[in-house]
């Protein structure tokens, strides 16, 4: 029997997604689109136009593009077109929204017009573009951005290496070391930064001013050094230079291969460069890197050879000087003020705001998703992590704002002067924004988002502490909302956090009190109404609220860690169960279970030790289980999350993406990642009955897991028409209340036993 006119299109629109989701570019994408809609209508020519014009087209002849006529087809003021060789042909448009808004259009010789279903056809390819482009445009500005970070990551790179080294000397300051070990460690610090071959220190010679003395020195030799040790101010080259100008000096034109001895610049190099060093504001010397190979120093390698000068002259004019730069008050890794300064600021902060009457608000900041790129990539990823972290905050700050790191990812903000609320809303929102945008850390893309508390200084006492306290109440419930997100304090949080304690609480001894249960819900063949497995869902029997579901208490389990051994009560309860009615049902096929598997226990490396010990402990056959995961899991820490998911997948389970299309779907994602089964999202399901363009969607998504091999299950089906309509389009499997609504165990013994 030949397919239907619907079921064929419903094929081709599963063709054009699969070929589309290929292209790598918005241009091949077009190109790509215009081919295959023409052929796909049987069409002579097939055309892509956006605002500007003819994007791409097939089927006209070199520079005989009629891109007026194309325009007036888009906009409905034509519906024919003569094309040379093919004659009067009809023409059928469809609108593409997004990115690049514009219609795709097609045109075929004859008089029959286009049907629906072709119409129909049209329009799913074109949203099939529109999606497409929108995906290229976000991946090429996650591009874009990955090289911005990769740009300023280098430049933390080296900012953070001169820090360390200005932090070592500096500590050499603070504990009152030998003046020579800091000289030493200043010329080793400046030769390490520059990477030049040579470095000096030169120091007037206190009784003959005009004579300059090598006080310190790298990659000069000893006999040379000897030598050079002492010369004239007039003979030591830009050394001599840097001291008579008061600047920096550079000479990058010197001839390595004639040496002049007499200048210890020149001395066999090609490039060299000196700063002045002071003493309570006098020149008393200067500090020189020197290359025995032509270079260039940049402004930024002028300001950091002039840095460590100044490095010098603190040790010279005062040996204690960093008593007087206490690290206490700065963090040393991001540079931003420390907890301890920011708190003394913003309580002098709170007392102007009161004399002069204005207003003044405080942001507490807490990453989120942290733990996990610090767990995953080691400490030093996640370092690197709070750097760039600090310096996008910075941007985000007027001049007139403060940033500090309270410690771990948590940092706070005061903004001053505010002429009204609305404006500490804009900043934390401008936050938001700029964190949500990906990180190029140690070669790998990572995704964090920012949670942020507001208080005002209207909302509470005196004190900077009592800020500090209601801004991180306002930050907690930002969190509990779904994290990303800003709160702005308000009374009623302090209720709600006793609340949420208090619910914690109760979790806790639910853990320890067995208070939890299973539901099943069956899952059916659509082709026979066979129930060939069950979902496994979790219930709270709650002793004074009733049964609770998941909603209302798993996202504070998976905040407090808690999910983790209700996740494995629930693997070994189902587990169990599902063994138990296997082994009473000879001579019929096994169940299968499907558990839910949370991103927290998806992040316990010994997981599939553990799904390893309930299998064996159960006797359930490890094809009997099923672990259901979201597309959200797949696009963080792919590696660790591929690992993870291979050596589970080595244990003989399947694997299901459940929700599918409602996340980042992705063709990609489905090759590259162990999927068996995609679970259709109910939303598709419920959008069946609503006319042939959303069927031919659910149809669409069923056609490309045939094509990848993957076995199809449709959620929520609530009646007779939705499984006919998803039996046609070649769903395997469904599960929903017109089936069975989630059953205890009692009630679904005697489903099973009536099945």
């Amino acid at each position: 029997m030949l397919p239907s006119a619907t079921a064929l299109a419903t094929q081709q629109l599963a063709q054009f997604l699969a070929v589309i989701s290929t292209v790598q570019d918005s241009s091949a994408a077009t190109a790509m689109a215009a081919e295959l809609a023409a052929r796909a209508l049987e069409s002579e020519v097939g055309a892509v136009l956006g605002v500007d014009g003819v994007l791409s087209a097939v089927g006209f002849s070199p520079g005989r593009l009629p891109a007026a006529e194309l325009a007036e087809i888009a906009a409905g003021a034509r519906r024919e077109l003569d094309v040379p060789g093919a004659g009067r042909c009809r023409t059928a448009a469809a609108p593409i929204a997004g990115h690049v808004p514009g219609h795709l259009v097609v045109a075929r010789a004859g008089d029959d017009e286009f049907t629906v279903d072709e119409v129909s056809l049209l329009r799913g390819m074109a949203r099939v573009l529109e999606l497409t482009i929108a995906r290229l445009h976000t991946l090429e500005a996650e591009r874009r951005q990955a090289a911005e970070n990769e740009r300023l990551l280098g430049e933390l790179r080296d900012r953070h290496r001169l820090l360390e080294e200005l932090s070592r000397i500096q500590r050499a300051i603070a504990r009152q070391q030998p003046l020579q070990s800091i000289l030493d460690a200043v010329t080793r610090g400046a030769q390490n930064l520059l990477g030049d071959e040579r470095a000096e220190l030169r120091m007037r010679d206190p009784d003959d001013p005009q004579t300059l003395v090598l006080h310190s020195h790298l990659g000069v030799p000893a006999e040379l050094a000897k030598e050079l040790w002492r010369l004239p101010v007039s003979a030591a080259g830009a050394a001599g230079q840097a001291l008579l100008r008061d600047d920096v000096v550079v000479a990058e034109h010197l001839q390595p291969d004639r040496p002049d001895r007499s200048e210890p610049a020149s001395c066999g190099t090609g490039a060299a460069m000196a700063a002045p060093v002071h003493d309570d504001g006098t020149v008393v010397g200067s500090l020189l890197v020197a290359s025995y190979r032509p270079r260039r120093y940049t402004d930024r390698d002028r300001e950091v050879l002039r840095v460590f000068a100044d490095q010098v002259s603190l040790a010279v004019t005062d040996h204690k000087i960093r008593e007087r730069m206490s690290e206490a008050y700065h963090d040393s890794l991001t540079g931003l003020a420390s907890r301890a300064l920011f708190l003394e600021q913003l309580d002098y902060d709170l007392a102007r705001a009161r004399r002069q009457g204005t207003q003044l608000a405080v942001l507490f900041l807490d990453l989120d998703r942290f733990k996990t790129v610090n767990d995953s990539l080691g400490h030093a990823a996640g370092d690197a992590l709070l750097v760039v972290v600090a310096d996008r905050l910075r941007q985000c700050l007027r001049t007139t704002d403060r940033a500090a790191r309270f410690g771990g990812d948590e940092f706070a903000v005061v903004l001053e002067d505010l002429e009204r609320q609305e404006d500490a809303v804009t900043i934390a929102r401008r936050i938001i924004t700029v964190l949500q945008e990906p990180f190029l850390i140690q070669d790998k893309v990572v995704f964090v988002n920012v949670s942020i508390g507001i208080t005002f200084n209207a909302d509470t006492g005196t004190a900077g502490e009592d800020l500090m306290r209601t801004a991180d109440l306002a930050m907690y419930q930002a969190k509990r909302n779904g994290k990303g997100r800003y709160e702005i304090f308000e009374p009623a949080m302090r209720a709600q956090l006793l609340s949420t304690v208090d619910m914690e609480v109760h979790l806790r001894r639910a853990v320890e009190r067995d208070e939890f249960v299973l539901q099943y819900q069956p899952i059916v063949d659509l082709t026979d109404g066979r129930v060939t497995g069950v979902e496994a869902l979790l219930r709270w029997r709650h002793p004074e609220r009733g049964i609770l579901a998941p909603v209302h208490f798993v996202p504070l389990a998976e905040e407090t860690g808690l999910i983790v051994p209700i996740g494995l009560w629930v693997l070994r309860t189902a587990c169990h169960q599902v063994a138990a009615w296997n082994a009473v049902r000879p001579g019929k096929p096994p169940l299968a279970v499907n558990v839910n598997l949370s991103a927290r226990q998806l992040q316990q490396p010994d997981l599939p030790g553990v799904l390893a010990a309930v299998l064996d402990e159960t006797a359930l056959d490890p094809a009997c289980l099923v672990l259901e995961i979201t597309e959200s899991l797949l696009l963080h820490d792919t590696e660790t999350t591929m690992s993870r998911l291979e050596q589970i997948k080595a244990l003989g389970l399947r694997l299901a993406l459940d929700d599918f299309g409602t996340g980042y779907s992705s063709l990609a994602y489905l090759r590259r990642f162990p999927i068996d089964i995609i679970k259709i999202d109910k939303s598709f399901v419920a959008q069946i009955a609503s006319g042939p363009e959303a069927s031919r969607l659910a149809r669409a998504i069923v056609q490309l897991g045939q094509t990848l091999h993957l076995v199809t299950v449709a959620e929520g089906i609530e009646s007779a028409d939705q499984v006919a309509e998803l039996r046609g389009a070649g769903c395997g499997f469904g599960q929903g209340y017109y089936f069975a609504k989630p059953l205890d165990r009692d009630e679904m013994d005697s489903l099973l036993t009536v099945g």
